[in-house]
């Protein structure tokens, strides 16, 4: 029997934290094999079937800016109007400390990349001066040829035909 997203969905939520109730009791009360309710499980952990929490549709993905506000608002109100908060927000506190970790790993990521793009910089920085001491050096030693060919020209009396 096929069952509808929505459906799967409810019955899932009651399996998984946060509420985590047993999945025979879950079976039972909505007359579904606890197998099946495994197997939905399962997808959901190896990632072939995503579980949409409630209220939740695609438009209203919230960017990291809107994640790290609603972190930054729930720590300000008072701990008795956590939950009334919550439900105002269509949170559950499972969601803000998926917030925390989320920015979390994503600000450490972005310094990661940040120190690995410093050091490949410094590491050309290097490089580039390095050929500029073997230029400089180049460019020294031609000059120098130069002074001496002339000076020897200058020996020999020969004009550069400059006059």
């Amino acid at each position: 029997m096929k069952y509808s997203t929505s459906f799967r969905n409810s019955i899932l939520r009651k399996v998984l934290p946060p509420e985590n109730r047993s999945v025979y009791t879950v079976a039972k009360e909505s007359g579904i094999s606890a197998i099946t309710i495994h197997c939905w499980i399962a997808k959901v952990k190896d990632g072939t079937m995503r579980l949409k929490q409630a209220g939740e549709n695609p438009s209203s993905e919230r960017t990291m800016a809107e994640k790290l506000n609603l972190l930054l608002e729930y720590q300000k109100i008072p701990e008795d109007q956590n939950g009334e908060w919550l439900r105002q927000n269509g949170l559950h506190t499972e969601h803000l400390r998926l917030f925390q970790q989320e920015i979390t790993t994503t600000m450490a990521n972005r310094t990661d990349e940040k120190d690995k793009k410093i050091r490949e910089l410094e590491k050309r920085v290097k490089q580039q001066q390095k050929e500029m001491q073997k230029k400089d050096a180049a460019l020294a030693e031609v000059v120098s040829i130069l002074t001496l060919k002339k000076k020897l020209d200058a020996m020999r009396g020969i004009s550069d035909g400059e006059d």
